[in-house]
C-alpha cells in the first residue's frame, strides 16, 4: 500500500509531504476540493509514477525541475512483484521507494528504491501495486475490443491468450513463406532456365578476381608499344655505347689512384660500384628492349577480353569480385529450387501443425471465457444490484464467427461486446449506444471490484468515479467504494459529499495565491473540519443549520464522524 508521498514543485504544488495511515493495509482516502483547485495534480503525481509520458509544462514555473516520490509497503506474499524487483536489481525488501524527476527540458530520471530504472520498469512494477481508474478506463467500457481484456483479466486467461498469439504469429509468418514458395514452384522452370543461363555465361567467362585490372595494365603497355620499343632503345644506346668505354676508363684510372694514394681507395671502390651497376642496368635494359613487341592480335584480345568483362559487370555487379558472388548465390538458389519439392511439404506439415495447434488453443480460450462471461453476468448483477441497479441487465453477447485458423487474430476468434439494459422491460444493447455518463460510472466501479478480487495490487485510486450520479445512486457508490476499502487500500477524488463521508482519511485540496504566486495545498482534516468541508460540499456558500446537521449525519452514516 501506499504509505507516503512527497511532490516538490508540480504544477501549483510548490512543496508537499503527505503520510497514509491505513489499518491492516486497508481503508478509504479521500479528497475533496473546489473545482480547479488542482485535485489532478494529484492524479498526475501518482502517473509520473506509473511511468507514463510526462511534459516539460508540468514543472513548477521558474523551478528547474520537480519531483515525485512514494514509498510503498508491499505485502509479502505478493512473490510475483518481489521476483520482479529482484530480477531488476532493485532488492527484495518490502519496503519500496519510487521515483521521479522530471526536468524543466523535459528529461525524465526515474528510481526504484535509489537505483536507476526505465519507464517501461517502472510501469511494470508499479502495475502490481496499485490500479488507476479514471475516465480513460469508462471509455474502455465503451470499446468492444477490450471486452475480452475484461474477461481475460477476470479467468486469469492472459496465459493461454499469450501462448496462442505466439503460435498464430508462428503460423502467419509460416504460411507466408510457404506462400511465397509456392509461387516460385509455379516460376520454379523458367527460374532454372533463366538461373542456368547467367551461371552457363559467368562460368564460360572463366573470371579471375583482379583480372580486370591486370588487363587494364596490359593494354595501356600494348597500345603504346612502339613508343615503348623506341625510347628503350635509344636509352639503351646512350646507356651502352657512350658509356662503357668511358666506365672502363674510369675504372682504370680509379685503381691506378688507389695505386699511388691509399687514402682514395675507398673512394675508387665506391666508384667503381657505381661503374658495374650501370653495366647492370645497361642489360636490364637490353633486356626489357627485347621483350617488347608491337602485337596489334593481342591488343585486340585484351579489348575484347575487357568488353566482355564490362558486359556481365553491367548484369551480375560492379566488380569481379561481385559477379562471382552473385554466381554463388545463384548456384544455391538452383539447389533450392531443385529440392523445393520436399522443402514445401516439409513447410506444408509445419503449417498444419501450427494451423491445429492455433485453434486448439483459440478453443480452449473461447470455451474459458464463456464460463467466464456467465460468471461475470452473475457477478455484476450482484454488484450492480449494490449500486442502486435493482433490475438491471449485464450481458456478454457474442457474434457468430467461422472456428477457422483464418479467423484467429491475437486475442482468438471471438467477437462479442458487453450489453447493458439499466430498465426492467428494455432489451440489453450495446453499451456504447445506451449507457449514460452515470451509468458507465457505476459500471465500471462494479467492474473495478470484481478485478480487485482477482489480483495482488493493493491500492486502488478512483478518478472522480462519481460523474454523472447523485441521490440514492451516490449513497450506492459510496457503499461500494466502502466496501471495496475494506480489503483494498483505496484512494478517491470526489464531488460526492456521500463518498467522502466515508473516509477513513480525509484531504482537502485548497487554491490560494502566496507572495504573488498561486499554490495548491493539500491538509489532512480534523473531524470538525470535515463537517465544514461536507457543508460545503452539500450547499456551497448557502450553508445552514440544517445543511450542518446532513453533513454531521453523513459521518456518522459513513462510519467516520463522533
Amino acid at each position: 500500500m501506499l504509505c507516503e508521498l512527497r511532490v516538490k514543485n508540480l504544477a501549483l504544488i510548490e512543496s508537499l509531504e503527505l503520510s497514509f495511515d491505513q489499518e491492516k493495509g486497508a481503508g478509504l482516502v479521500v479528497m475533496t476540493g473546489e473545482t480547479g483547485a488542482g485535485k489532478s495534480i494529484m492524479l498526475r503525481a501518482i502517473q509520473l509514477l506509473s511511468g507514463s509520458r510526462a511534459s516539460a509544462d508540468w514543472v513548477r514555473s521558474g523551478a528547474e525541475s520537480c519531483e515525485v516520490e512514494a514509498l510503498f509497503e508491499v505485502n509479502p506474499a505478493h512473490h510475483r512483484l518481489l521476483e520482479k524487483l529482484a530480477a531488476g536489481g532493485f532488492g527484495q525488501e518490502t519496503m519500496v521507494v519510487l521515483k521521479r524527476v522530471l526536468s524543466s527540458s523535459g528529461r525524465s530520471r526515474l528510481y526504484v528504491n535509489g537505483s536507476l530504472a526505465t519507464a517501461r520498469t517502472l510501469a511494470d512494477v508499479t502495475a502490481e501495486m496499485l490500479n488507476l481508474a479514471g475516465q480513460h478506463d469508462q471509455q474502455l467500457l465503451l470499446q468492444p475490443a477490450s471486452h475480452l481484456d475484461f474477461l481475460d483479466t477476470l479467468g486469469d486467461l492472459w496465459e493461454v491468450r499469450g501462448e496462442l498469439a505466439t503460435v498464430h504469429r508462428r503460423w502467419q509468418a509460416q504460411s507466408a513463406e510457404l506462400a511465397g514458395m509456392l509461387r516460385q514452384e509455379r516460376e520454379k522452370a523458367q527460374r532454372q532456365d533463366f538461373l542456368t543461363y547467367q551461371l552457363t555465361e559467368i562460368g564460360q567467362a572463366g573470371l579471375q578476381p583482379g583480372e580486370d585490372e591486370a588487363l587494364l595494365k596490359e593494354k595501356k603497355r600494348l597500345k603504346n608499344g612502339q613508343a615503348l620499343i623506341g625510347l628503350s632503345v635509344d636509352s639503351h644506346r646512350l646507356l651502352s655505347r657512350e658509356l662503357q668505354d668511358g666506365l672502363a676508363r674510369l675504372r682504370q684510372n680509379l685503381a691506378q689512384l688507389a695505386a699511388l694514394d691509399p687514402g682514395a681507395a675507398k673512394m675508387a671502390e665506391e666508384i667503381g660500384g657505381f661503374t658495374y651497376l650501370a653495366e647492370d642496368h645497361a642489360m636490364a635494359l637490353r633486356q626489357y628492349r627485347d621483350a617488347l613487341e608491337s602485337d596489334p592480335y593481342r591488343l585486340d584480345q585484351v579489348n575484347e577480353r575487357l568488353d566482355l568483362i564490362q558486359q556481365l559487370k553491367r548484369k551480375y555487379g560492379q566488380s569481379i569480385e561481385e559477379i562471382l558472388a552473385y554466381a554463388a548465390e545463384g548456384e544455391r538458389e538452383l539447389q533450392q529450387l531443385e529440392s523445393m519439392d520436399q522443402l514445401i511439404a516439409k513447410l506444408q506439415e509445419e503449417v498444419a501443425a501450427l494451423a491445429a495447434e492455433s485453434c486448439r488453443l483459440a478453443g480452449q480460450l473461447s470455451a474459458s471465457r464463456r464460463q467466464v462471461a456467465v460468471e461475470l453476468e452473475a457477478a455484476m448483477a450482484t454488484e450492480l444490484h449494490s449500486l442502486a441497479f435493482d433490475r438491471a441487465t449485464f450481458q456478454m453477447v457474442w457474434k457468430e464467427s467461422r472456428q477457422q485458423v483464418e479467423e484467429i487474430r491475437a486475442s482468438g476468434w471471438d467477437r462479442g461486446e458487453f450489453h447493458f439494459s439499466a430498465n426492467p422491460g428494455e432489451a440489453a444493447r450495446p453499451l456504447a449506444k445506451i449507457a449514460s455518463g452515470g451509468e458507465l460510472s457505476r459500471l465500471m466501479l462494479a467492474m473495478k471490484c470484481l478485478l480487485a478480487r482477482k489480483d495482488m495490487v493493493e491500492t486502488v485510486i478512483f478518478d472522480e468515479v462519481d460523474t454523472g450520479i447523485g441521490g440514492e445512486a451516490a449513497e450506492a457508490v459510496a457503499r461500494k467504494i466502502q466496501e471495496l476499502a475494506g480489503h483494498h487500500q483505496v484512494f478517491c477524488i470526489t464531488h460526492l459529499p456521500q463518498i467522502a463521508a466515508r473516509g477513513s482519511q480525509h484531504f482537502q485540496v485548497a487554491k490560494a495565491v502566496r507572495a504573488g504566486r498561486t499554490q495548491s495545498t493539500v491538509t489532512s482534516l480534523a473531524p470538525e473540519e470535515r463537517v465544514a468541508e461536507l457543508v460545503r460540499m452539500l450547499a456551497g456558500s448557502s450553508a445552514s443549520d440544517e445543511t450542518r446537521a446532513w453533513a454531521e449525519e453523513l459521518l456518522r452514516k459513513g462510519g467516520s464522524g463522533r
